[in-house]
């Protein structure tokens, strides 16, 4: 069975291979790890724990806390799992300190600052705008819209092709653009997006020639492969600084795709199905939505 550990040889990782998670967030849990030890940090110390975790940024305390305790969870799953009414003191004795480990990480909030980031339409515009006429600047556009426009998870940008650009009618007869995404789990969706952006992506196409859409730029200006999904993580960040938003990352614009959609009136459901989420559930933690006492659906049925 096992124990709670108590040396400094390296956590289990294979607890991160097997989580439903894009390769992007695996391998940064994993790095976040491997330099804890690297500092020569006993998770199980965790006075030893929390003094490392207080010198790190906040996005990186969030994905060691994220690591630790998706890594816990699978030994806390064993440990039970093997429980006996032999070991049972043992078995309650070394959770607890699986427990304590996981909360030893705090990441701590600003007072009156909202639990995720997006951005307003005014917001919206201004970043967009500031992408230039440049062959760079089309394509950070490109980027930019995509995420902002379709919501896309940044593997998923990455991944992208024009091919995956397809036309579909509507109820109406007329013709929508449409994205047909691979995400989590190899499962597929189809987004419906505005016409700008539809725009946009067929002069960007008359550009780059087919292929991946999301390209990567040589010295000399010439058009590679796709971009890496750190290169999109820093074009994002790049351009979040010009506008005040230092840690702007790509996750923060799909949240904003979920979040003005909704403000403009979007059903959750549709939202949900948008993101690719499995559950609705999972779109309301990701908004942070609070229940609405003061007027709920039930008000509206007329009961005899």
């Amino acid at each position: 069975m096992q124990t709670a550990l108590t040396t400094t040889s390296p956590l289990d990782l294979s607890a991160l291979d097997r989580a439903d998670l894009q390769p992007s967030t695996k391998a940064r849990y994993r790095h976040e790890i491997e330099v804890m030890h690297a500092a020569g940090v006993n998770p199980s110390n965790y006075t030893a724990l929390q003094q490392y975790a207080d010198g790190l940024k906040s996005s990186r305390k969030q994905f060691l806390k994220s690591a630790l305790r998706l890594m816990v969870q699978g030994i806390e799953q064993d440990m039970k799992a093997n429980a006996t009414p032999q070991n049972l003191k043992q078995t309650q004795a070394a959770l607890l300190r699986l427990d304590a480990m996981k909360n030893a990480v705090q990441v701590n909030k600003p007072k009156g600052t909202k639990a995720h980031t997006w951005l307003s339409q005014k917001q919206v515009v201004h970043i967009t705008s500031l992408c230039g006429d440049t062959l760079e600047g089309k394509r950070d556009w490109i980027v930019l819209g995509l995420l902002l426009g379709a919501g896309l998870r940044r593997d998923e940008l990455v991944n992208l092709t024009f091919d995956a650009v397809k036309q579909q009618p509507t109820k109406s007869g007329k013709m929508r653009t449409v994205i047909e995404v691979t995400g989590k789990g190899d499962k597929s969706r189809v987004i419906p997006i505005q016409d700008k952006l539809a725009d946009r992506l067929k002069e960007w196409r008359e550009i780059a020639g087919g292929g991946y859409i999301a390209r990567s730029l040589g010295r000399k200006q010439e058009l590679g492969e796709s971009l890496s999904a750190v290169a999109v993580f820093h074009l994002v960040n790049k351009y979040g600084r010009k506008i005040g938003m230092d840690e702007l990352a790509p996750h923060d614009l799909r949240r904003t795709f979920a979040q003005l959609g909704y403000e403009a009136g979007i059903p959750l459901t549709q939202i949900s199905t948008l993101l690719g989420h499995s559950s609705v559930a999972t779109t309301q933690r990701y908004l942070n939505l609070a229940l609405d006492l003061e007027s709920t659906a039930s008000d509206f049925i007329n009961l005899a």
